[in-house]
């Protein structure tokens, strides 16, 4: 009885597998077919005449190479910024109680279920006013650097959470046994706590990164020159009003889904161990 359920269970997983996967296996696939494979009235499930094609087309767009520099440094940038402010943010809310600390919290949680659609005027109003008041002296609009502090709105509220919940997962009682020992607050925190946490930032840090290098919607609204998009939104440029590059469109999205999933590769140890440290306790 106990092995049928346990097939049972495995079957069940297999198929849900199945249907997540097939949409990327079917996108990768068709990046490899040529265009009368691709319209064939009889699908093909394998590329019977696999082709390098589309992504020769992808590599020789100049364009494709501006806009992964755009999505590399925007990436980047989140990244690092969202770490460093959450972090801080994270271990001041977990460790030190202050007068508005439950506020803090509670607009957090507000920001995490407000719609991303409902902020993107407020964010493009409020970099329109900052650009303004900088008689234009900072490029906000339009430019690389709002679409980061757009990306930070939205990446913030979710690291500080993430982060607070690693920061609680580690005892205050091992900071002060180092600190017993001769360590001073900060060379406690340094030495013991910070090691232990090096999961969930990297957890976080993942997430993060995700949330910036597929970003389109808030990209869409706040960048209209092309030499600024991103690649997400770089793709877009395959659908006219003549029809769709589907070749060179699925080779794109292949590209940019790759450096995430070999990114997910290298990491993978230290994210199923950093979503099982705290980054579920509020």
């Amino acid at each position: 009885m106990r092995r049928a359920v346990r097939i049972g269970y495995s079957a069940a997983g297999l198929l849900i597998a199945a249907v997540w996967a097939f949409p990327i296996y079917w996108m990768v696939s068709t990046a490899f077919k040529s265009g009368k494979d691709m319209y064939s009235a009889t699908p093909q499930f394998v590329p019977l005449h696999p082709t390098g094609d589309n992504f020769a087309d992808v590599f020789g767009d100049s364009t494709f190479w501006q806009a992964a520099a755009n999505s590399l440094i925007a990436t980047v940038l989140t990244v690092v910024l969202a770490m460093a402010v959450a972090f801080a943010a994270a271990v001041a809310v977990a460790r030190f109680r202050f007068f508005g600390r439950r506020t803090f919290l509670m607009s957090i949680l507000i920001m995490k279920m407000v719609p991303s659609i409902a902020l993107v005027i407020p964010i493009f109003l409020t970099l329109t006013e900052i650009q303004d008041a900088s008689l234009g002296a900072l490029q906000l609009t339009d430019a690389v650097p709002g679409l980061v502090i757009a990306y930070l709105a939205f990446a913030l509220p979710f690291a500080v959470w993430a982060l607070r919940g690693f920061v609680l997962g580690v005892p205050s009682e091992l900071e002060e046994a180092a600190m017993i020992d001769g360590c001073s607050q900060v060379q406690a925190f340094r030495r013991v706590t910070l090691p232990l946490i090096v999961p969930g930032l990297v957890a976080t840090s993942i997430f993060t990164m995700i949330l910036a290098w597929n970003e389109y919607l808030l990209t869409y609204f706040l960048i209209s020159s092309p030499e600024k998009y991103t690649l997400p939104l770089w793709l877009s440029h395959f659908v006219t009003t003549e029809g769709t590059s589907f070749g060179p469109l699925m080779a794109g999205a292949t590209i940019i889904a790759l450096p995430v999933a070999v990114f997910f590769m290298f990491v993978q140890r230290n994210l199923a161990r950093g979503l099982t440290a705290g980054a579920v306790r509020g």
